[in-house]
């Protein structure tokens, strides 16, 4: 079994942390740079920060929070929300991230994929990938969960790996928020589909979540928010019960 990452996820709104159920009801739940800060210390393998409301106001990311939360961890940091173009990912990657994160401007720009490896390089570029359960498949949703492109998300999977993306972050809004764990049936069928390391989110509310997606699945990374936001549930203890599980787990 190859080295599972354990990645916990800022939603950013109006400047603070926000959580809700399948990407409405958000409510506030702290300040990014302490999080971010207590999250590098405590074992996380990296830190997704997304900034979740950027492409509904038709605005860029709020790179001054980047720099922010970059300056107080020692974590890698991806960072989406906002990003639309080659001009955007240099800004972001500038401002300190060291990967980006784009979902609704993959769609819209597919040719922006191709763009990005050109320039960039391979590692930098994770296509963030909002699936949602529609007629027996999933179908690709863009605009924070808003928009159905109707576009087939393993398709859509294997064409961003196709055209050079380093690795998917796959949500199943379906499960977002939940607590009843990540949709295993949706993350093998992805997994499966492409030859690019896939995250798994949406749905975590044990430590025995992530074992049960890096036993039945070959995600490469469980990524969550509730349970570590809330202090339900820490890193270590998430990290604990996989080893115990026998899975193999990265360490920081």
């Amino acid at each position: 079994m190859k080295v599972k990452r354990i990645i916990p996820c800022l939603d950013i709104k109006d400047g603070q942390v926000v959580k809700g159920t399948h990407f409405v009801s958000l409510r506030q739940l702290g300040d990014p740079v302490s999080m971010a800060k207590a999250y590098s210390e405590s074992g996380a393998d990296e830190l997704i920060l997304l900034d979740i409301s950027a492409t509904n106001e038709a605005r860029k990311n709020k790179l001054k929070l980047v720099e922010q939360v970059k300056q107080v961890i020692s974590i890698p940091l991806t960072v989406g929300g906002g990003i639309s173009s080659l001009t955007d990912i240099t800004d972001a990657l500038q401002a300190g991230a060291d990967k980006v994160s784009i979902n609704s401007a993959a769609v819209n720009q597919p040719d922006l994929i191709n763009e990005t490896v050109v320039k960039f390089g391979f590692p930098i570029l994770t296509i963030a990938i909002d699936a949602k359960k529609v007629d027996g498949g999933w179908h690709v949703m863009t605009h924070g969960g808003k928009k159905d492109t109707g576009i087939d998300v393993i398709q859509w999977a294997k064409e961003v790996a196709k055209r050079g993306a380093s690795e998917i972050l796959l949500t199943s809004m379906d499960r977002d928020g939940v607590k009843s764990g990540y949709d295993l049936e949706l993350t093998k069928v992805v997994v499966d589909a492409v030859n690019i390391p896939v995250i798994a989110s949406g749905g975590v509310g044990s430590p025995k979540h992530f074992v049960e997606v890096f036993q039945q699945t070959n995600a490469s990374a469980g990524l969550a928010a509730s349970i570590f936001h809330e202090g339900i549930y820490t890193i270590k203890d998430v990290k604990q019960l996989c080893k115990e599980s026998g899975v193999t787990i990265h360490e920081t």
